[in-house]
């Protein structure tokens, strides 16, 4: 037998061997989903079933969580636009250009995973406060920041900006240039080398950051609870409602009005995993 055959016949038998067998990594894997991920989210649906149809509705459909929906929904929306065109303008520079202190910048990307919420929602108010750093001069030609919506924009933008970065930098990082060379070789301008060409292939990874980035942006509350000012009707996220209706004892108003946000993000997460799987085949037969 050749040696380069032994060679990787041994190579197969030792990935198939550096991990558990299939019976044990597959019970350690269905033990980490049933009991960190399914329990609680089975739990919470089986508290908000013990409610009514009727009772459910009123719960969920009332003039205070509609508000927090509207507050919560939209304020998620602006902020993945705003991460989307930043982060990919992020993305782009620290993959294709070399600066001063690009791995500081690069590893300050990573910042909001490491930093707890709480602590980012007090800085952020420190900073866009009304005698802040940034807030003083924003707030002196009318734009304050801290205890608006504008706030709460402001912390879902920074929790959840590393979802895009991270999720489009390494599809960048494996881009081909003469992909580039040859749009640049037929007359394309960059704008229409970027739209045809660049742009097909980061669509999955852009779409898996957006949806990461939204969903982070929903179930949001540390960070904003500081900044937000927390008015019902105005400033009020859905997760402080629900977190309001908990201290009240009303375990199941809690229940029904964070099932809201689950069903929210279960039906962004289908609606994303199938426009990517879209883009994944049109990006295959291209």
């Amino acid at each position: 037998m050749p040696a380069s055959l032994c060679e990787r016949k041994g190579l197969l038998h030792l990935k198939r061997r550096v991990l558990p067998g299939l019976p044990l990594a597959l019970g350690i894997t269905l033990l980490y989903v049933g009991f960190i991920v399914a329990l609680p989210l089975g739990a919470l649906i089986y508290k908000a079933g013990t409610l009514g149809l009727e009772d459910y509705w009123r719960i969920v459909s009332s003039e205070r969580a509609v508000a927090s929906y509207r507050v919560t929904a939209g304020s998620a929306a602006i902020a993945t636009a705003f991460n989307l065109v930043f982060g990919m303008a992020l993305a782009w520079v620290l993959v294709r250009y070399q600066f001063p202190g690009k791995r500081l910048v690069d590893a300050i990307v990573d910042l909001p995973f490491a930093l707890p919420t709480a602590v980012a929602g007090i800085a952020l108010t420190t900073l866009f406060a009304a005698n802040g750093w940034l807030g003083s001069p924003l707030a002196s030609i009318g734009i304050p920041v801290a205890y608006t919506p504008l706030g709460i924009v402001v912390a879902m933008a920074f929790t959840s900006l590393p979802f895009i970065v991270r999720t489009v930098q390494p599809v960048l990082e494996d881009l081909d240039p003469a992909l580039e060379e040859a749009g640049q070789s037929l007359g394309g301008s960059d704008w229409t080398i970027f739209r045809q060409v660049m742009l097909p292939l980061l669509a999955p990874a852009l779409m898996a950051g957006v949806s990461l980035s939204f969903a982070r942006s929903l179930g949001e509350f540390g960070a904003i609870i500081f900044i937000a000012g927390n008015q019902p009707m105005s400033t009020e996220i859905t997760a402080l409602l629900a977190f309001i209706r908990l201290e009240e004892y009303d375990y199941q108003a809690a229940a029904a009005i964070a099932s809201v946000l689950l069903i929210t993000a279960f039906v962004m997460l289908a609606v994303t995993n199938f426009l990517q799987a879209r883009a994944l085949r049109y990006t295959q037969r291209s």
